[in-house]
């Protein structure tokens, strides 16, 4: 029994799931919507997934792509036509497709903007349209910028950087995502929660896109190096990807998280560097750690942030509970993962 499936045991979803519900699931082939949408499956829900397949891969599907109650199609969100019919007759709407990843938005911010705003608007219109009576609009810690407070919190100010530097797309853009979101709470009453998802890991999470724990895993089982961006003070949480969608999907029915924002993550800290250094003692490789500065691993008008810690009390006092798999049993699930996609 893998770790996922053990959460699955001892991590309920507490919510009343006694009315089954036709749930869309936006990017429902990624990362975080596969294991959202087998999540929904198993609490006895019907699926739509509306995916393009740019990042998510079909085969995140596999263990659930015959059942019944899914429905995958393969279309983008900026289509008009394949988001209305994706909408139709649906009860709960997850909104997770968007461009993410650091790398991608740093090398495309065009497709960044156009992604993650005018879909989005348009999914929210539509939702009213359709009476549908939960929207999840997954956002990001990237909304709080360069915030210097040790920990963030959902009402902190947002500290973005010049428009010049392309980084910043990305924060703006899913802050905008929010501002539109609860602008449709206010006037429509669109049951819309809000989550800003801190550094999610766990398995089907490739390094394709910047994302640090698979390409630090990726490169210690091929005997590394382990290349570590700037000096690797910068400090990150890692959560489980098990435990936030079942947060997710706590919160989304829970009339109390309507028209709210909620952290979504770990909150234990840990360095970017100590993460490199554990990494490589729990594959128990031979790699070495080597520097890379911004400027070679981006661009020069590259920006980071510094530290990146979530106040996760109101998730905490809403649901009754928080992400708190530590880091260690989290890459040997990953690790584990890996190895096995290898044999």
């Amino acid at each position: 029994m893998d770790l996922a499936q053990r959460i699955d045991e001892t991590f309920q979803v507490n919510s009343d799931l006694k009315i089954m519900a036709k749930c869309l699931v936006t990017g429902g082939s990624g990362f975080i919507g596969s294991h959202l949408t087998e999540l929904l499956l198993q609490q006895g829900h019907s699926v739509v997934v509306l995916d393009n397949l740019s990042t998510g891969r079909m085969g995140n599907l596999a263990a659930v792509r015959d059942n019944g109650q899914l429905d995958i199609r393969n279309g983008s969100i900026t289509d008009p036509v394949a988001l209305s019919e994706a909408v139709h007759g649906v009860d709960m709407i997850f909104h997770l497709a968007a461009a993410v990843g650091v790398r991608l938005v740093a090398d495309d911010p065009v497709r960044t903007i156009e992604t993650n705003i005018y879909p989005t608007e348009q999914l929210l219109r539509l939702a009213v349209q359709g009476n549908v009576k939960k929207f999840f609009l997954a956002s990001t810690s990237e909304v709080y910028g360069k915030n210097p407070k040790a920990r963030w919190t959902e009402e902190d100010d947002l500290h973005l950087g010049p428009t010049s530097r392309p980084r910043w797309a990305y924060g703006c853009s899913k802050a905008i995502d929010e501002f539109l979101a609860l602008a449709y709470f206010q006037k429509y009453g669109l049951g819309v929660t809000i989550g800003r998802f801190f550094n999610v890991v766990g398995p089907r999470q490739v390094g394709n896109y910047g994302m640090v724990v698979p390409r630090f895993v990726e490169a210690a089982l091929r005997g590394g190096p382990v290349v570590v961006y700037d000096d690797g003070s910068q400090v990150r949480c890692f959560a489980h990807v098990a435990e936030i969608v079942g947060c997710v999907l706590d919160l989304t029915m829970n009339d109390a998280a309507a028209g709210r924002v909620f952290n979504i993550g770990s909150d234990q800290p840990v360095s970017i560097l100590q993460l490199a250094e554990l990494v490589i003692a729990k594959t128990q490789s031979a790699a070495s750690i080597e520097f890379l500065p911004y400027n070679k691993a981006y661009s020069d008008d590259f920006e980071d942030v510094q530290r990146r810690v979530p106040c996760v009390d109101l998730l905490e006092r809403t649901i009754g509970r928080k992400p708190s798999l530590t880091l260690s049993r989290i890459l040997d699930d990953i690790i584990a993962w890996k190895k096995a996609q290898q044999t």
